[in-house]
Parts: C-alpha cells; sequence; structure tokens
C-alpha cells in the first residue's frame, strides 16, 4: 500500500506528534508499505522514507500565520480562498497515485485552517482520497483556544464528522471527547495508542557515578522528575511533599532535570521551604543525555494537577519508566489511570495531595524488596501492550476499512476497540 503521513511538521523538528510520525513511518516501510512523509517543515531522516517538503503546510510559514491572525479574531480574509486554492492543487498533484493518506491534527487543530480547508475539498471529491484523520488535539474542547474559534467555515470543520474518512485518536478518554463533539457513536473512532520504543530503553541501567558525585547525589535518595516545567506536571506538589519528607529523610534530594514556565517559580518555592540545597536543578539538557540522569533516581514523580488536560491525555513519561524499570508514584488523573496499573506497574495517590504524594514516596521507598516484582510487571506491560509495534499493527483494520465502501461500512458498524 502507498501510504502519505501529513503534518504540518516532521523530524528532526521535536514534538509529541513528530515523534508518533516517525516511528509509524518507520515501522509501515519495514512492513512493506511505500512510505512518504508530507509537512511544511523538517527533512529525510530516514533513507528508505521521501520528505516532501510544501511550504504552506507548515503553521509557522508566514503566509499562514498572517491569515491565522485574522481567523482568530473571527474574519474571513480574502486571501483564506486563494491560499486554500494552492494548497488543494498541490496536494491533488501530490497525492494522485496514495491509496491512503493519514493526517495527523490537521483536522482538529487551528493551527493551519488553510491546509483544513484544502483537506476539506479534496475529501468532497467525486474520487477523493482515502482519509485516516488521527486526532491528537481537540481545538474546539480545549478552553485556552475558545476565544479563537468562531462558529461557521472554516473553524466548523473542526468539528466536522468528515464524509469517507476514519477518525483516529490516542486513547479511549480521547475517544469518548471526540465521539462527542462530533456526535458519533464511540464504537465510530479507531483508538490506537501512543507507545514507547523498548530497544531505546536499558532497563535497570546502572547509575553513572561521576555524574551522580558531580550533582552530590553519592549516598542519597532520589526523587526526581525529567520533562518541561508546566503548572499542570505539578512539581510544586512535589517540592512540598519533599519539604513534608525532609525532617524524617535527611538523605533525600530532589533533582529536576528540564527546564520551562515555572523554573523561576520552582526555584523560589524550594528557597522558602528551606530545601535550597535539596532540589538540584539541571537545567535543559540534550535528549541524548536524558537517560543519564534518570539512572541517577531512586523514584520518579508524575505529579499532574488534575484538569481537562491531564484527564484526556495519556503521557509517555510513565510508559518510558515501565521500560526502563524504574519505580514511579503518578497522581490519579485520567490520563495517568488509563495506563498504571496501581501497586502492579506504578504507584497512584490522589491527585493535587501533596501529603498523600509524600505518604506514596514514602511507601515506595519503604518496599524496596517489592520493586523487582513492580519492574518485571512494568516491562512486560509496556513490551505486550504499548511497544510501537503493536500500536502500528492496529492500523490493519483500518487500512481494511478503508479499502472497499462495503468493508468500510463493517467497521463503523462493528468496530470498538
Amino acid at each position: 500500500m502507498k501510504v502519505d503521513l501529513l503534518h504540518y511538521s516532521a523530524p528532526p523538528i521535536v514534538g509529541g506528534v513528530e515523534s508518533v510520525i516517525s516511528h509509524h513511518a518507520g515501522l509501515m516501510s519495514k512492513a512493506g508499505h511505500r512510505v512518504r512523509i508530507l509537512a511544511g517543515a523538517g527533512m529525510q531522516t530516514d533513507p528508505r522514507i521521501p520528505f516532501i517538503q510544501i511550504p504552506l503546510l507548515d503553521s509557522r510559514n508566514p503566509e499562514i500565520l498572517s491569515i491565522k491572525a485574522e481567523l482568530d479574531k473571527g474574519s474571513l480574509p480574502p486571501e483564506l480562498a486563494e491560499i486554500v486554492h494552492r494548497l488543494s492543487q498541490c496536494l491533488e498533484e501530490t497525492i494522485t497515485d496514495t491509496d491512503c493518506l493519514i493526517a495527523h491534527n490537521v483536522c482538529s487543530l487551528h493551527k493551519n485552517l488553510a491546509l483544513t480547508a484544502a483537506l476539506w475539498q479534496l475529501a468532497n471529491q467525486p474520487s477523493p482520497p482515502r482519509l485516516i484523520l488521527w486526532h491528537h488535539d481537540l481545538a474546539w474542547t480545549t478552553p485556552r483556544y475558545s476565544a479563537e474559534l468562531h462558529p461557521g467555515y472554516p473553524w466548523d470543520l473542526l468539528r466536522t464528522d468528515w464524509p469517507g474518512a476514519v477518525q483516529v485518536v490516542v486513547s479511549e478518554l480521547r475517544r469518548g471527547e471526540l465521539a462527542e463533539l462530533l456526535g458519533v457513536p464511540n464504537r465510530r473512532i479507531t483508538v490506537i495508542p501512543n507507545a514507547v520504543d523498548t530497544r531505546e530503553f536499558s532497563f535497570g541501567a546502572q547509575p553513572d557515578a561521576e555524574l551522580r558525585r558531580g550533582l552530590g547525589l553519592d549516598g542519597k535518595t532520589v526523587i526526581g522528575f525529567a520533562g518541561s516545567f508546566y503548572a499542570y506536571e505539578g512539581l510544586d506538589l512535589l517540592i512540598e511533599a519533599a519539604a513534608t519528607l525532609a525532617p524524617r529523610r535527611p538523605d533525600l534530594r530532589v533533582l529536576l532535570v528540564g527546564g520551562g514556565p515555572q523554573e523561576t517559580a520552582l526555584k523560589a518555592q524550594a528557597i522558602r521551604c528551606g530545601l535550597a540545597d535539596s532540589v538540584i536543578f539541571t537545567g535543559r539538557v540534550p535528549h541524548d543525555d536524558v537517560h543519564r540522569y534518570y539512572d541517577l533516581i531512586d523514584v520518579l514523580a508524575y505529579p499532574r494537577h488534575r484538569m481537562r488536560l491531564t484527564d484526556i491525555v495519556t503521557p509517555l513519561k510513565p510508559l518510558e519508566a515501565m521500560a526502563q524499570g524504574r519505580m514511579f508514584v503518578a497522581s490519579d488523573v485520567g490520563g495517568h489511570r488509563e495506563l498504571v496499573r496501581h501497586d502492579e506497574t506504578g504507584f497512584l495517590f490522589p491527585a493535587g495531595d501533596a501529603r498523600a504524594l509524600a505518604d506514596s514516596i514514602e511507601r515506595v521507598l519503604e518496599r524496596k524488596h517489592d520493586w523487582p516484582r513492580v519492574r518485571e510487571h512494568a516491562r512486560r506491560f509496556v513490551e505486550t501492550e504499548r511497544t510501537w509495534a503493536r500500536s502500528v499493527a492496529r492500523y490493519a483494520d483500518v487500512y481494511q476499512a478503508l479499502r472497499t465502501p462495503d468493508s468500510r461500512a463493517a467497521h463503523l458498524k462493528h468496530r470498538g476497540t
């Protein structure tokens, strides 16, 4: 089968969707499909997979940003129709012999509505392309986007059940959300979950002694987090929990790897809590070095605050921890509950409760005899249920649904994931 993957940008640009596209493209090519990546920014990173750059696909293209500024205010700029026409013609010429076009986020986010509208035109032609619409994010259900969305064309395309297309999301929670938005039964939407490549993670690797010594962590018990410091990650709760634990665990250290909007506030909080020497901020580190810091951490913490985002989105970090055989505690937000089997592959605590987080960390530290069992279960869960190969294998039914009208109708009637 000839498959094209479409997005605003592609690797080597770093991002969650870009990572998914890279893994999917590689495995599809390995399975014998002819695969191409179509994007506005990026480059070829795999010799087996051609990269086709179409500048107007890029959500950061100056022409696209110019019309987005007007669209965000509810105005239809006069140049929109002309850009939609150019994009539609270019896409039609590019995908002439394509069996299946997989569009990531293009039909659920408003970052490039000209592209959304161009794809809509193609979908409504007498002989439309076979479409898989992959929804990582939903603009219409995200409060921070509400001021940028307006009734009518083209914004309503983001909450329309496109004719002949198969809809795909990454989680059961997201499936329910999209079904409600589109007004369709849950069974009309396929779940293909995020995953990890276990080959990228060493199971139970030993820490780098020089790095540990350089960070002053010799002989210390280390609780840690690696990622971006956004407010919803709940790192303020982690520092508060560390302050609770400090009197009875003077050897405790908190290692925060990364950076982001909350970094200044978190540093100030650590000083207020008397933890200036106990909370270590590494700053951002190269991606290839992150695993060295992971290996220094005894218990990882994912204390996300409860909100719509964290209840719907299933993050990759707990899966990465499981792949490495790392102990972790995580708040019981919806995204974590879908991934973590409490006391089997990880440990959950009530979201928003710093004392519960402290108690959970302490219980895990006191149960080191049980760590091998949890590590084994966690790694097995990832290897059997959340590898990229297993995730991409779910495309088989989707491809079959696209081959003929009859098989697609059966898919829409009967499929459940």
